[in-house]
């Protein structure tokens, strides 16, 4: 009895060793492969001019906003306003205020929105390609080492399949 559990053992062991060695791992470094794409410096580029458009904006208003309170300062000191009419004055200013605050955020959220839209077939399509460099070349798995979003602590130089993935989004014009 002993030496069947021992027999099938040894043949649970060899099975599991021949699915393991049969795993194929690849890693690639994706932040320095799209940091080195054409179309995510394009995009990057249209970035920055937006955030620059709607920063020009936002200054603008500020200024505006600064403008017509110190105007209304000075006619408040210079009697040109009646101390009642001033809260609605300050009502008016405070409106603006608020206006300048929504828009601070509304910058933050057509930001995002553009990066995604922009991002987004570049992203799809540089995964179609590590999909389709694992298929063709029997990989299991494919890990990312860029800094801050894998953790590897060795790794076959031979593995790295950034290459593959390059020419496969060359192929598509990337």
């Amino acid at each position: 009895m002993k030496a069947l559990k021992f027999m099938l053992l040894m043949v649970a062991l060899v099975v599991a060793s021949g699915q393991i060695d049969a795993q194929k791992f690849g890693y690639i470094n994706s932040a320095s492969l799209l940091e080195e794409m054409p179309k995510i410096k394009e995009a990057n580029s249209n970035l920055e001019t937006l955030q620059k458009q709607l920063q020009g904006k936002g200054k603008k208003m500020l200024e505006d906003y600064q403008l017509e309170y110190d105007q209304l300062n000075k006619r408040y000191e210079r009697g040109e306003i009646p101390p009642k009419d001033l809260p609605a004055e300050e009502a008016k200013l405070q409106e603006k205020q608020q206006a300048i605050l929504s828009f601070e955020q509304d910058i933050k959220k057509q930001m995002q929105e553009k990066q995604e839209a922009l991002y987004k077939p570049i992203l799809d399509k540089v995964k179609e390609s590590i999909n389709e460099v694992a298929k063709e070349e029997g990989y299991t798995y494919i890990f990312d080492t860029s800094p801050g979003i894998g953790v590897i602590l060795y790794m076959d130089e031979s593995a790295d399949v950034t290459a593959m993935v390059k020419a496969k989004l060359s192929a598509k014009g990337l």
